[in-house]
């Protein structure tokens, strides 16, 4: 088995959430679709499928087993591109 490849960004993102006041589990390594990190924020989870916003947008495309994952799940999973629209969507300050 190989290791997944993580986003260029997701570890950046992931050191500025937690300075916010997030609980942030990368879960990334998971595999087989599932969202690259799960935030925690004021009481509500959040699912995160994280893209590089640097790529262009052709290469920023679901993977088959993500869009299934995400098609198959009956909660809330949100693609982000940045930690910008990570805040906008946990609504922190």
């Amino acid at each position: 088995m190989r290791a997944r490849k993580i986003d260029a960004n997701q570890n950046e993102i992931v050191k500025k959430l937690r300075k916010h006041g997030c609980s942030v589990a990368v879960t990334s390594a998971l595999g087989h679709g599932f969202p690259d990190l799960l935030v925690g924020y004021n009481g509500v989870n959040y699912l995160i499928e994280l893209k590089d916003g640097s790529k262009p947008p052709s290469q920023r495309n679901l993977t088959p087993l993500e869009s299934e994952f995400i098609g198959a799940w009956r909660g809330l999973v949100c693609v982000c591109i940045d930690f910008e629209s990570i805040i906008k969507l946990c609504g922190i300050n």
